[in-house]
């Protein structure tokens, strides 16, 4: 089982935010909201934030202006992983990885079907790795977000979470 070193310091990363939907805005967008505050309180920084519609070309023109931007370590999307025509997200994520992180989704979807049953099967939810920045793509509800971060993301970002985290391979992401 996973436990905090805590003698340890930890160390704060910078992330961003982007929400993928045909109808959130700043002001109603609970998961968005839900993600900046969760990012905050473990000491991290957010340090941008967008909305953008399901296509796949306007949200690979986002991720590949933050994952050039050499100061940030994370983003984290939230919307478009289902299965209807209009959930893109997945899709273009496959255009910009590096490698995917399939551990991810496959936990995810656990903890999913232990709320919600085999309804957890529509949840295309997915993570990579991109030019050495991580990619958490989560559903847009809320309470999926609040599974993925407390569940997952939340210790995994954590330099102080052992066995291992996500955070101590940073600098070895880019290795060849």
């Amino acid at each position: 089982m996973q436990s905090l070193e805590e003698n340890r310091k930890g160390i704060s990363i910078n992330v961003a935010v982007l929400t993928v939907s045909d109808s959130r805005t700043i002001e109603n967008d609970k998961s968005g909201k839900y993600l900046i505050k969760s990012v905050e309180e473990e000491g991290h920084k957010c340090i941008e934030r967008n909305i953008i519609i399901d296509d796949v070309n306007k949200i690979i023109k986002v991720l590949r202006k933050w994952i050039d931007d050499k100061g940030i370590d994370v983003i984290i999307i939230t919307g478009g992983t289902g299965i209807t025509g209009r959930d893109v997200t997945p899709e273009a994520i496959d255009k910009i990885k590096d490698k995917y992180i399939p551990g991810f989704g496959e936990v995810f979807r656990y903890i999913s079907y232990k709320k919600i049953g085999s309804s957890s099967i529509q949840s295309r939810a997915i993570a990579c790795v991109s030019k050495g920045t991580f990619i958490f793509s989560l559903p847009g509800s809320p309470g999926a977000c609040k599974d993925a971060w407390e569940g997952i993301i939340k210790m995994q970002l954590d330099s102080r979470n052992k066995p291992c985290n996500l955070i101590e391979l940073m600098p070895r992401l880019l290795e060849k």
